[in-house]
């Protein structure tokens, strides 16, 4: 692969070039695919650098280096799952090791870590505000980790990246923040002051809703050393195939967070006021509780809106009327989605934690897509007329 300093292009550039150069064989702009699981040597121990695909392939290796230099750090993992990134990260740790989170985080995230890693003496706690003093609080000399999503899932809370990192550093603690609802297209995390980033790049990475895929980037190449280590040994690759999807869909990147910021923010002004709506929930709102540190981490307010009915049994109605929006999990994809996280993605979390972090029956999370914008506001109108 040819090596081409890209470092100080724009966004939009490196999407599209970096880990893309043309392949040296054939002169092909898209590199082929190489969909092998083994590779030949010339006597044993001698390859051409690759040996089995679990431990690396031309492909993945390529969509590493790409997401990477998007997210300007120094070395990137990519993974069959954003859970198994989530992982990865977490197989760091050892017995007596200590994980402060926020509250406000995706159900499978917590899953794992209060019903997998607990067992193996993995403590995880959890902040329920989003303030430095309340995770000041739950840090000590054991806390190995600091793990926050920004914005969160699915309250959109944000979090000062900053002034967290300071903390944490401040007892030895890594920093990890979650970027897949702003991608490194709005918001880089690793020049905040994080360790570590991780995405399932599943959502806006692929943007397509046809691939499932997780990734790790870290600001200090010694920290991928171990995240390495367990992406090859526990096994969670991406297969080729997955990877050539998720790095297709990283050219249009910085096109599709145009139009899912431009088409978020239309629908949720639309929506404020509405006389079913207790409140509308979207970044780049003044009202927003964390409407400051959003502007200054983030460069547009994100394609993620969250809507609360006045009366938690019109939610479900909703749901089941639109038409132009899909009732699905998942989110960042082209298309429009709506999902219900009490019931869809946040139902691993018991009802009792859920709705005391605001996780209520009347929360709706709308992933807007990149449709034509009148179509999306006249399926919100009518399905909450319906509602």
């Amino acid at each position: 692969m040819k090596e081409t300093d890209y470092a100080a292009r724009g966004f939009a550039t490196r999407a599209i070039h970096v880990g893309q150069e043309p392949d040296a064989e054939t002169g092909a702009t898209v590199p082929p695919l190489h969909l092998t699981s083994t590779y030949t040597q010339s006597s044993p121990g001698q390859h051409q650098g690759f040996e089995y695909s679990r431990s690396g392939n031309p492909t993945r290796i390529r969509l590493e280096a790409c997401l990477a230099s998007l997210e300007q750090g120094a070395a990137g993992a990519s993974f069959a799952s954003g859970s198994a990134a989530t992982a990865s990260i977490l197989h760091t740790l050892a017995p007596g090791d200590k994980v402060v989170a926020y509250a406000d985080v995706y159900g499978g995230t917590f899953r794992m870590m209060k019903q997998v890693f607990e067992a193996y003496g993995i403590v995880s706690v959890f902040a329920d505000d989003v303030t430095v003093a309340e995770f000041e609080n739950l840090i000590d000399d054991k806390t190995k980790l600091v793990w926050i999503e920004t914005p969160t899932n699915p309250l959109l809370r944000c979090l000062d990246i900053t002034a967290l990192a300071k903390v944490a550093h401040g007892v030895g603690a890594k920093l990890v923040v979650d970027n897949t609802f702003a991608t490194p297209a709005l918001q880089v995390p690793l020049t905040l002051g994080a360790d570590y980033v991780v995405h399932s790049t599943t959502k806006y990475i692929g943007g397509h809703s046809d691939v499932i895929g997780g990734a790790v980037v870290v600001k200090d190449e010694a920290l991928m050393e171990r995240v390495a280590f367990m992406q090859n040994a526990i096994g969670g690759v991406p297969g080729s195939f997955d990877c050539y999807l998720q790095h297709r869909g990283i050219k249009t990147l910085s096109l599709r967070m145009e139009r899912h910021c431009a088409n978020a923010t239309q629908l949720a002004t639309h929506l404020k006021g509405h006389s079913k709506l207790e409140r509308i929930v979207y970044p780049f709102f003044e009202d927003h509780p964390d409407f400051e540190i959003a502007k200054r981490q983030m460069c547009a307010g994100g394609g993620m809106v969250t809507i609360l009915f006045k009366d938690d049994s019109r939610a479900i109605r909703f749901c089941e009327s639109l038409q132009v929006f899909s009732l699905a999990e998942s989110l960042g994809g082209v298309e429009s989605l709506c999902c219900h996280p009490a019931i869809m993605t946040h139902a691993s979390i018991p009802k009792e934690i859920r709705e005391a972090r605001g996780v209520t029956d009347g929360l709706v999370r709308l992933s807007v897509g990149v449709e034509a914008i009148d179509d999306l506001v006249q399926d919100m109108d009518q399905a909450l007329a319906k509602a």
